[in-house]
This record gives structure tokens, sequence and C-alpha cells, in this order.
């Protein structure tokens, strides 16, 4: 008996705000680059890549490259894209404020 196996896509998941919110802060708490210019992408994806592209005002390749698992995105198109898709970074400290 053959088996056959489908690739896990994470977009597939992310039809709830809720859902791409906590997706995004697990790639954030995990501080690495890499993963959360992949989980920006995925969900870019989830959204529509094309339209959310447009709307941050690149194309929809600029955003499927910058955001891949080997993207590189800048600063500018990680805002650009985050203030589209309707997240926001907050800032907390990573340290006791008090003890200072």
């Amino acid at each position: 008996m053959s088996m056959s196996f489908t690739k896990f896509d994470a977009a597939e998941f992310l039809a709830s705000k809720e859902a791409v919110v906590e997706f995004l802060v697990d790639a954030f708490e995990s501080q690495s680059a890499s993963e959360i210019a992949h989980a920006l992408g995925t969900v870019a994806r989830a959204k529509g890549m094309t339209v959310i592209a447009e709307q941050a005002g690149f194309s929809g390749e600029q955003v499927y490259h910058s955001f891949s698992a080997q993207g590189n995105p800048n600063l500018k198109m990680i805002l650009s894209l985050m203030q589209v898709l309707g997240v926001q970074f907050v800032m907390t400290p990573s340290y006791d404020l008090a003890a200072e």
C-alpha cells in the first residue's frame, strides 16, 4: 500500500485575525529574522500575495522573494507589509526597569 503526503502550508490555517496574530507572535518570539520574514510572507500568501504586495507598494514577486525562508526584507518592506496586514510592533522591556 502506497501512502501519499502533502506539504504542510500554514497559510491554509490563517483564516481568522486571531490565528494570524498568534502565528506572528510565535514567529517574533523566536527572535529569528528568517522565521519572522517567512511568517510575514506566509500571512501575505494567506491573504492574497498580489493584493497585499500592491497595497504595500511592492510587486508580488518582490514580496514573495523577500519574505520567503531565504529572503531578507528591509525594514521599510516589513513595516509596509505589517501595516497592510493590520498588525504592529508593541515594545516591552526585556529586563526589569525597576531594578535600575
